[in-house]
C-alpha cells in the first residue's frame, strides 16, 4: 500500500496547449494517506478518469509528478506502479471458472500452488462466492462479475492501491447498496488505498472517509461528507451535493451586510467588503424556516416526498427550495421565511467569502 502525492499536476490531450482551457486537468496538489478511502467525486467531463488514468500510468501529465510513498512513478509504466483498477464494466474472463478468474493475476505471478489457493479461498469467502468457485464466470450477474473484478485486485499481495472507475454504473439499483457496502467493509479487512471515482454524490459520501470533488478540471473542495454539506468552498460543490442542492440566490453588499431581494440577511460572522460584486448567498433547504415574520415569499407548489416536504417558493423573482416537516402547517399561497444565520455563506466569484486569517 502506498500514499498518492500530485504535484502541480497538469494535463492537456493538445500537443501545445496555450490557456487555461487547453487542459483537461489544471494545476493539482494533492496526498492522498496509505491506507486511506477517498473518492474522487464531480460530472462527466470534468477530468475524474484523466486523473484516474494518470495515476495509473496510462497516460503521461503535460506537467508536474505522482509520488508513491515519495517515489517518483511519473514517467514509469502500468505495470511497475502495482495498481488494481476496477473499471465500469466488468472485465473477466467467461470461459475460466471463478476460481480461475481470481486466481489468474496469481498464476501470472508464478505464486506456489498452495499460497494461491488459500488466497483465492479468502477473497472468495470475503466476496460471499466461495460456492461459485467452480461456476463458469459466462452465466453470472452483472454484480457478481463486478465481485471478480474486485477480488482479482484484492488477491494481491503487492497492490499500492485500488482504483475504482464509476465501478457500480451497471449494477442494478437494488444491488448497488449491497455491493457498496461490502467494498467498505473490504477495505477495513484489508487496508488498501482506495480511490473511489464518481459522479453519484450517494456512493461517494457514503463510501469515502474524504472526498475530492472536481469542477472542469480542478479540485474544488477536499473534505469529509459532513464538511462539504455544512460548508461548502464553491457555488459548484453547494450545488451538485444535496437533493435538491443549496439555494443560491443574488446579493449585494450593502453596510457591511449581505442583501437578499431588498433584505438584511443576519450572518453569524463578520466579513469583510468582498473584491468582487459577483456574489451570491448560499443556504442549504434544510436551513431555511418558515415564520410568522421575516422575508416574504409566494409558493409555486409543494412536492411530498415521504418522510418531508420540499415546498417550491419565489423571492423577488428568485426561485428557492425550503425543506418542510410533515407535522410543519404550510400555507396555501404565502408565507415568510428566516434564514439560519449559522448555515448563511456569501460567495464571491463562486468562492465563499471569509473573514481573512
Amino acid at each position: 500500500m502506498s500514499s498518492i502525492t500530485l504535484k502541480s499536476l497538469r494535463h492537456s490531450y493538445s500537443p501545445n496547449p496555450q490557456t487555461e482551457e487547453d487542459y483537461a486537468l489544471r494545476k493539482i496538489d494533492l496526498t492522498w494517506r496509505d491506507r486511506g478511502a477517498f473518492a474522487l467525486l464531480g460530472p462527466s467531463g470534468c477530468g475524474k478518469t484523466t486523473l484516474l488514468n494518470l495515476i495509473s500510468g496510462l497516460l503521461k501529465p503535460s506537467e508536474g509528478q505522482i509520488l508513491f510513498d515519495e517515489r517518483d512513478v511519473t514517467t514509469l509504466p502500468p505495470d511497475q506502479r502495482n495498481i488494481a483498477q476496477v473499471f465500469q464494466f466488468p472485465v473477466v474472463y467467461d470461459t475460466m471458472s471463478v476460481y480461475d478468474n481470481l486466481a489468474f493475476p496469481l498464476r501470472n505471478r508464478k505464486l506456489p500452488e498452495a499460497e494461491l489457493d488459500e488466497r483465492v479461498q479468502r477473497i472468495a469467502k470475503m466476496l460471499s462466492m466461495q460456492n461459485q468457485l467452480k461456476q463458469r464466470a459466462s452465466g453470472l450477474t452483472a454484480a457478481d462479475k463486478q465481485k471478480i473484478s474486485l477480488g482479482r485486485g484484492l488477491v494481491r499481495s503487492d497492490v499500492n492501491v485500488m482504483m475504482f472507475d464509476e465501478p457500480l454504473t451497471v449494477i442494478d439499483p437494488h444491488l448497488k447498496w449491497e455491493l457498496r457496502s461490502q467494498l467498505m467493509r473490504l477495505h477495513q479487512q484489508v487496508g488498501f488505498t482506495m480511490i473511489y471515482v464518481t459522479h453519484d454524490q450517494t456512493e461517494a459520501l457514503t463510501f469515502a472517509d474524504e472526498v475530492v470533488v472536481m469542477y472542469e478540471g480542478q479540485i474544488v473542495q477536499i473534505g469529509t461528507p459532513e464538511e462539504l454539506f455544512s460548508k461548502p468552498r464553491h457555488t459548484f460543490v453547494g450545488h451538485f451535493i444535496g437533493s435538491p442542492g443549496m439555494n443560491l440566490l443574488p446579493c449585494e453588499w450593502s453596510a457591511g451586510a449581505a442583501v437578499f431581494a431588498g433584505h438584511r440577511i443576519p450572518l453569524n460572522k463578520n466579513l469583510p467588503h468582498p473584491a468582487s460584486s459577483n456574489l451570491q448567498l448560499g443556504i442549504r433547504p434544510e436551513f431555511i424556516r418558515l415564520a410568522s415574520e421575516g422575508i416574504p415569499a409566494q409558493i409555486q407548489r409543494v412536492d411530498d416526498v415521504g418522510r418531508y416536504r420540499i415546498i417550491k417558493a419565489e423571492v423577488g423573482g428568485t426561485n428557492l427550495n425550503i425543506y418542510a416537516g410533515e407535522e410543519v402547517e404550510i400555507p396555501s399561497d404565502s408565507l415568510h421565511l428566516d434564514f439560519d444565520p449559522d448555515h448563511t455563506h456569501v460567495y464571491c466569484d463562486g468562492w465563499m467569502h471569509e473573514a481573512k486569517g
